[in-house]
């Protein structure tokens, strides 16, 4: 098959590279024309790297792809890498060919593949060249099946090799001689973005069959870490993506040598605050507008003539309202004397018109109209609404009720009420006065007391305040989550504190002092409460329930608090109960530093400082972030006793001493590697598992990135390269899932094949 040329837009955009790297010095692609150069590609879930075995840097991108139509042109564009970013309608739209660490989406792939042979300047139909493609430990049959009929049936390449990336790493950092094998002995420890691989190596030779994968990569620490965040801040004014949480993972986040010694260390809240690291995000201040005094003088004259129409209009609302009022009284006025005039009926037909029912709603209407009119002149002269208050007569209470009919009798007893009530109220202004006279007493002598000897004063203040305030800030936080633990066990009738509640309501209703039903009708007598100490059952019931007394306490401390502050100039704010009682522990205060709610730059903030540990623990513990796995240090610990030379055994003493050499040798590479601490926790691990006196030695890649696609353009240029591939008449005859046997490869000894009882060359994976 041809290779689709409607991707044009892609070839003359810009090479992606990546950061810090230079140029890929590639010579152009008349120099490998028909010259059947081996193009080697590194497929990473992250980054995709490719090029000529015979290059010194390769192409290299993130692995993803989008496809986007242009709004001007509305032409349909394939976007690779970082070309995504460009064009902001294309984010939705991204894909990438690996999920998680399977490699599964492979229109993704044939996307990707396409803009890297097109990068290659390859113009010609097919792609007349070896291919030495990367995929991961223990690959599903299924995805090397398709990618074999992907490079088989649309690019027709003459042959295809697998292998493994870490342990091309391992053979770049330990190259052999031109006229030697490969016989290199080490533990391989690779980082991969969804996984890490632990793949011992045994004379240049990778025993597969002892290869572990554990399922925790960077991306699931970067997601570990977002959790983190977002736990820490639920309320974060910006949102915090996964981009970032992985710059800060790479950037921040280290490896403990003993994760529970650093603990122990960080429970200290100057060391907690001192190994924090502070990262800022972006934050927009608020603009004020600053005016110039001219401006204000203007705006305050502006603000004055709208207050004066205001002024106008409500006047002459208020003029018009009065005219009504007028009117109706006038109306209501004329109604009443026109009684006189008019036969009973039609008078009452015109009350019953106005929505009156007799005579009593007209004196009553016409009583509020005119009280309203006299309110609203008196406001417009300028005089106030009240008057002093009359005191009431009250005449019928000295008549005898002998004297008195049905209807003043009923007068009468409203008139005793009336006085009840006034006199009340007369009673409770005097008490007022008389209390507000005594205040004014006490303030005096206690200013009198303050001004002659301030010292003594602030002193019996300040014992008023500790008296009341009896417990330490961190006493009264031990309080109120032990009412609250004990309110949570009463839900439980299982608990101990719900047995107890339950025995106290039985042992209640048990005394003989609360008599039931049946004695109460027995004239049996309720003595409960008669002493105070009854009172205490119900806190014994309700173990949540605070003091009565708590209430007047805490208000009475707010009032010397207050006092305090007001004239003793060593109280301050940070003294009062208030402010200790909600006074977090100096060791949530350096976890999570807070702001004030008008800080924006610092509630913009994120303080990492657990954090960046325990995120890096979690590839010795997955179990920490919720994952069922054994750690690095469990892994290679059970890969030590197939190492350990036996005394028994009959090999030979080359062949022992190179197998004790693997867990001896460990190499490191993928770029979680270059986490700080790594290697030296890796160290402190193997020393505490080997026997004593073992040498230990830890090496991490020189190119952690990168040494994986060197060790594989190295490995083209070799005349082995020409012996591990599937050649197209071999996937034609025995399908995508097979592959040779070699040591770089995903090989299984434990199946053979039936060719490879003849030549020993082609094995099922």
């Amino acid at each position: 098959m041809e290779i689709d040329n409607t991707i044009e837009p892609i070839v003359n955009s810009p090479s992606i590279q990546l950061p810090g790297l230079p140029a890929p010095n590639l010579d152009s692609y008349d120099n490998h024309r028909d010259a059947h150069t081996p193009i080697v590609i590194d497929n990473g879930s992250t980054n995709l790297r490719w090029g000529f075995g015979t290059s010194s840097k390769p192409f290299a991108g993130p692995n993803a792809v989008a496809k986007y139509k242009e709004r001007k042109t509305n032409k349909p564009l394939l976007l690779f890498g970082n070309g995504i970013d460009a064009e902001s309608g294309a984010r939705g739209q991204t894909r990438t060919p690996w999920e998680g660490d399977v490699l599964l989406n492979f229109d993704a792939l044939e996307n990707a593949l396409d803009y890297a042979f097109i990068r290659l300047g390859i113009d010609t139909p097919t792609v007349d060249h070896p291919i030495l493609m990367t995929e991961r430990l223990c690959s599903p049959l299924h995805s090397r099946a398709l990618t074999s009929e992907l490079m088989f049936e649309l690019y027709s390449v003459p042959s295809v090799a697998y292998c493994v990336d870490g342990i091309m790493s391992f053979y770049q950092n330990h190259l052999p001689p031109p006229s030697q094998p490969f016989s290199a002995n080490g533990l391989v420890v690779s980082f991969n973005t969804a996984s890490t691989s632990v793949i011992p190596i045994l004379r240049g030779k990778g025993l597969l069959s002892q290869a572990k994968r554990i399922p925790w990569g960077a991306s699931q620490s970067s997601e570990y870490l977002l959790k983190l965040i977002q736990l820490k801040y639920p309320t974060f004014p910006t949102r915090v993506t996964n981009t970032q949480t992985n710059w800060m993972l790479h950037n921040f986040c280290e490896v403990a040598t003993d994760f529970p010694a650093l603990l122990q260390k960080l429970r200290d809240p100057l060391n907690m605050t001192q190994s924090g690291v502070i990262v800022q995000f972006p934050f927009f201040l608020p603009i004020f507008d600053e005016k110039t005094e001219e401006e204000m003088h203007l705006a305050a004259k502006k603000r004055r003539e709208q207050g004066w129409r205001l002024q106008e209009i409500a006047a002459k609302a208020r003029a018009e309202k009065l005219l009504r009022k007028e009117n109706d009284l006038q109306f209501l006025t004329n109604l009443k004397e026109s009684k006189a005039t008019e036969t009973k009926k039609e008078w009452m037909s015109k009350l019953q018109a106005e929505g009156l029912d007799d005579e009593a709603d007209l004196d009553e209407a016409i009583k509020k109209l005119d009280n309203d009119v006299k309110k609203a002149r008196r406001r417009d002269e300028g005089e106030p609404d009240w008057k002093p208050q009359e005191e009431p007569s009250f005449p019928l209470l000295d008549v005898p009720d002998s004297e008195l009919n049905e209807e003043s009798l009923k007068e009468k007893k409203k008139q005793r009420l009336l006085k009840a009530g006034f006199e009340a109220r007369a009673r409770a202004r005097k008490e007022k006065e008389r209390q507000r006279e005594e205040q004014e007493r006490e303030e005096k002598k206690e200013e009198d007391e303050r001004k002659a000897d301030l010292g003594g004063w602030s002193r019996r203040m300040r014992q008023e305040q500790e008296a009341r305030n009896q417990c330490s800030p961190y006493e009264l936080m031990a309080k109120i989550k032990d009412r609250a633990r004990r309110k949570a066990a009463l839900t439980d009738r299982k608990s101990a504190a719900a047995q107890a509640r339950m025995k106290n309501i039985a042992s209640l209703a048990s005394d003989d002092r609360v008599p039931n039903a049946k004695k109460r009708k027995g004239n049996g007598e309720d003595m409960f409460g008669a002493d105070d100490a009854d009172w205490a059952i119900y806190r014994k019931i309700n173990t949540a329930a605070p003091s009565s007394d708590e209430d007047d306490d805490l208000a009475q401390l707010a009032f010397v608090e207050k006092k305090l502050l007001k004239h003793d100039p060593t109280f301050t704010k940070k003294q009062t109960h208030a402010f200790l009682s909600t006074q977090r522990s100096a060791l949530i205060s350096a976890f999570r530093p807070s702001y004030e709610e008008t800080s924006i730059e610092g509630n913009s903030r994120i303080h990492l400082n657990t954090e960046r540990w325990r995120v890096c623990e979690a590839y010795f513990h997955p179990g920490m972030a919720g994952v069922d796995s054994a750690g690095l240090t469990e892994v290679i610990q059970n890969l030590i006793p197939s190492f350990i030379p036996s005394r028994s055994s009959n090999k030979p003493l080359d062949y022992e001493a190179d197998r004790a050499q693997v867990v001896q040798n460990v190499f490191l590479t993928g770029s979680a590697c270059k986490f700080p601490g790594m290697v030296e926790r890796l160290e402190s691990a193997l020393r505490s598992l080997l026997p004593p006196g073992s040498p230990v030695n830890v090496v991490r890649a020189g190119d952690p990135e990168l040494d994986a696609w060197k060790g594989m353009a190295a490995f083209s240029q070799t005349a082995e390269f020409a012996k591990v591939g599937m050649t197209k008449k071999e996937y034609e005859e025995y399908g995508g899932e097979r592959i040779r046997k070699w040591w770089g490869g995903n090989w299984n000894s434990a199946i053979s094949d039936p060719v490879a009882a003849e030549d020993d060359k082609m094995q099922v994976d």
